[in-house]
């Protein structure tokens, strides 16, 4: 390779994981902080907030809207007021990043929803935010990177986290790339096979099924096919306020025990979870927990796709393949 061929593939490497999957051209984006609080603003129109203030149990996004501004993520229990909403499992934020068995305790419930949990108030944990690391824009593309820690119920820590978003998009798709790190301390960390877990999504009603449609990489469709089975994606997708589009969530190849299973309900939970397989599979016999030694980690890497119209005139399949061909 000439020299400033390899040049130009050396100053361009660092920025191909911020992307955009579509080849239209990549909107400008804005990352506004106030307070524990940061705003996406992606071609000067509002995307999503992330949330991550010591008040609240684990951080999350919300809401998420279309490249057209249409919301696609339920808004309680941050909205109370919206007609016609279900208001079953409160600890459902948007979008968010939890586990229901991690050394013993949950951090996918919530100590003040505890009528939504089997776990009693003196096992649920919280993340609880430690540092702002990275908040920054390069063209195309809007990075956040934040420090939490895993702690019990007395507040001391179990672990370490680390949540990275990077947030692109263009005229029509938003993206999210996604990257989940657990770092266990001087004693292992264990997380456990349940279903309650882990990269969760939770949807407008109007995506649920019958109106709404959700399918998955392998042609599943419905909870019936999709929920505890593996796949590379699942997509939902349907009309919301006068729009068609889709919410697909893909998992990276390289993440443990891909592809993933889904906690995917009809009632719009879209959920990939690699550790639940014992419930998933009804098997006893199975155990999908995970142990982290002493010094190790382990991360996870997902991309929440957001699209006009259904998953095929989107590409849906289309868009997975380029996510894995950016290393």
């Amino acid at each position: 390779m000439p020299r400033p061929l390899r040049l130009a593939f050396a100053v361009l490497l660092p920025l191909m994981i911020v992307r955009p999957a579509s080849p239209v051209a990549a909107a400008a984006v804005e990352l506004r902080r106030e307070g524990d609080r940061i705003d996406v603003v992606i071609a000067g129109r509002a995307f999503t907030t992330y949330y991550f203030g010591a008040s609240i149990a684990k951080p999350y996004l919300f809401p998420l809207r279309s490249a057209e501004g249409t919301i696609v993520t339920r808004g309680f229990p941050m909205v109370s007021d919206i007609p016609g909403e279900d208001r079953d499992e409160p600890h459902q934020r948007a979008m968010y990043f939890a586990h229901g068995d991690i050394n013993g305790y949950d951090f996918w419930g919530e100590a003040d929803f505890p009528h939504w949990s089997s776990h009693s108030a003196s096992t649920f944990g919280r993340t609880v935010f430690v540092a702002l690391d990275e908040m920054r824009v390069v063209p195309g593309a809007g990075i956040i990177r934040a420090q939490f820690n895993l702690a019990g119920p007395d507040g001391k820590a179990i672990a370490r986290e680390t949540q990275a978003y990077t947030f692109s998009g263009d005229d029509h798709t938003r993206t999210i790339d996604c990257e989940f790190t657990i770092y266990a301390g001087e004693k292992p960390v264990r997380i456990g096979d349940t279903k309650e877990g882990t990269f969760a999504i939770r949807l407008v009603k109007a995506l649920e099924p019958p109106a709404g449609r959700m399918v998955n990489s392998d042609g599943g469709e419905g909870e019936k096919e999709i929920w505890g089975r593996r796949a590379d994606w699942v997509d939902y997708d349907g009309n919301v306020a006068g729009e068609n589009l889709g919410v697909a969530v893909f998992d990276r190849p390289g993440n443990w025990r891909h592809p993933t299973y889904w906690h995917a309900r009809q009632y719009g939970l879209l959920s990939a979870n690699p550790f639940g397989s014992k419930e998933f599979l009804h098997d006893r016999h199975q155990d999908g927990s995970y142990l982290i030694a002493p010094g190790e980690s382990l991360t996870l890497r997902y991309r929440v796709f957001i699209h006009h119209g259904d998953f095929r005139e989107a590409g849906v399949a289309d868009a997975y393949r380029q996510y894995t061909e950016h290393k």
